[in-house]
């Protein structure tokens, strides 16, 4: 049986999302995202699922700069899944949910309950742990801790946490997107991903010789009605000031026109790399439910 990696413990967003990925894997967790990637280089697992991206705080940038800078592989697929963050407490506390004095979960999980925080714990300390299924595993074990968690509905059942509070996200449209990584030629096969659509993430540093080269970098897209579904900087960590651009293309890099963007960029002296070209899977498709619909 093949073996998927993810940021665990079990019940975190990314077991969600390795089980939809690769339902008939066995999933290994692991305690940070750097160690789950690194799990494919060393063969502990075949592929990880790693947080690429969340529709409130953007890039989750542990993840970028770590594949960028020290463990690059395939990147497989892609699906996006709907995130709804629940504040949990241990069952001895559910009654008294509003006197806690600390609260554990992802950073970024905190960043997205920010207001419920602010406006409903005001008082509530907060602490950072690695991932969302901890921070619920913790409360649940720590019933004599004046303490509650935020994380999801998996991780309360799975710890037998309580739920004290729903949906205290601070927006509804809440989703994260997560990619699976792998050092294997192919995970899915043609028939697979047959009508799915695709997409190429690149990483381009551009030249110093002249003015205007990302005016001229975006050309080279523009003019070939190519559609880029994000662009941003990440700092090369090579001197304050240099930086290069992530580009996600809406595209399946074996497209003609795509490598022939690449070729003029580097005519144009910018590096160029193709970081990976994979399929995006809907989570409706992976898994048979349908994403939650705003009411906002």
């Amino acid at each position: 049986m093949a073996k998927t990696g993810y940021l665990g413990p079990a019940g975190s967003f990314t077991d969600a999302a390795a089980k939809a990925f690769l339902p008939d894997d066995e999933r290994i967790p692991f305690r940070s995202i750097p160690d789950a990637i690194d799990a494919v280089k060393l063969g502990k697992v075949d592929r990880t699922v790693v947080p690429m991206e969340n529709a409130i705080e953007g890039s989750v940038n542990i993840t970028l700069d770590y594949f960028i800078h020290y463990q690059r592989m395939n990147m497989a697929g892609e699906v996006i899944a709907p995130i709804e963050q629940h504040l949990l407490t241990a069952r001895e506390q559910a009654d008294s949910w509003q006197d806690v004095e600390i609260v554990y979960s992802h950073p970024q999980a905190i960043a997205q309950c920010h207001q419920f925080l602010r406006n409903m714990l005001p008082d509530a300390e907060v602490a950072y742990v690695n991932s969302t299924a901890e921070a619920a595993k913790y409360v649940a074990e720590h019933p004599e801790e004046n303490a509650a968690a935020i994380a999801n509905e998996l991780a309360a059942a799975a710890y037998g946490a309580e739920i004290v509070h729903r949906k205290i996200n601070d927006y509804a449209n809440n989703q994260t997107r997560f990619l699976l990584l792998t050092n294997e030629d192919r995970v899915y096969t043609e028939e697979e991903t047959a009508g799915l659509s695709f997409k190429t993430t690149l990483m381009i540093g551009l030249s110093s010789d002249f003015s205007g080269a990302l005016h001229q970098v975006l050309a080279a897209f523009a003019w070939r009605k190519i559609n880029l579904t994000k662009i941003e900087s990440r700092p090369t960590k090579t001197g304050l000031g240099n930086y290069f651009f992530i580009i996600d293309v809406d595209m399946d890099y074996d497209t003609v026109l795509l490598p022939s963007v690449c070729e003029e960029l580097r005519a144009l002296g910018c590096d160029v790399q193709v970081l990976g070209s994979y399929p995006c899977f809907t989570w409706e498709a992976l898994t048979g439910k349908t994403p939650p619909v705003s009411k906002n």
